[in-house]
């Protein structure tokens, strides 16, 4: 935990202002921010209602995760207020502030980053919040399949045809190669 204030604290030095914040935490031991659909990771939510305050394990505004985040604060979800309950109800109350670790308390429609592994339990209970795809860290995919996030996407849409375009890029350079190592089939 020491640790996790030691880089807190260094990161409130490097971006006194975590308004607006372009691109993700970046540095030894954080990984690469792809999103689930493999492009760039998005930013959740830099300011949450006002309060300064960057989502995410990195307070960045963006759902990075690398070596220090344990808990793989990896999935941007738009807050319910049935999920907050069950989230309370299980041992995790994001509703109430705790300014000591720079948490300013999830309220119904804010977004913020997720540990995985709750997204996944909120899931078998039938309470998972929508997520937004584009701003959801790849590594969550370890605990959670696509097809279950997709279901529950606010970008769905916007996700599928996104997927559906690398698979017919996809499609279009396995035949291309196909062509040039094998030339006289065809």
């Amino acid at each position: 935990m020491a640790r996790f204030l030691a880089l807190v604290g260094a990161a409130a030095a490097l971006r006194p202002h975590t308004r607006l914040y372009a691109e993700p935490a970046k540095g030894p031991g954080i990984q690469v921010p792809r999103n689930v659909l493999g492009g760039d990771l998005e930013c959740c939510c830099a300011d949450v209602r006002g309060s300064g305050i960057g989502t995410g394990f990195y307070r960045d505004g963006h759902c990075s995760t690398g070596q220090d985040d344990e808990g793989r604060h990896t999935v941007c979800i738009e807050a319910t207020k049935e999920f907050l309950e069950f989230s309370a109800s299980v041992g995790n109350d994001l509703s109430t502030p705790n300014p000591q670790w720079m948490f300013p308390g999830v309220m119904p429609g804010d977004q913020w980053c997720l540990c995985a592994a709750r997204y996944a339990q909120a899931v078998q209970a039938g309470k998972q919040p929508k997520v937004h795809l584009a701003r959801t860290h790849e590594r969550t995919l370890d605990h959670v399949p696509l097809e279950v996030l997709l279901e529950n996407g606010v970008d769905a849409d916007a996700a599928r045809a996104t997927l559906e375009s690398v698979d017919e890029q996809r499609q279009a350079l396995e035949g291309l190669f196909s062509r040039v190592a094998n030339p006289g089939e065809e």
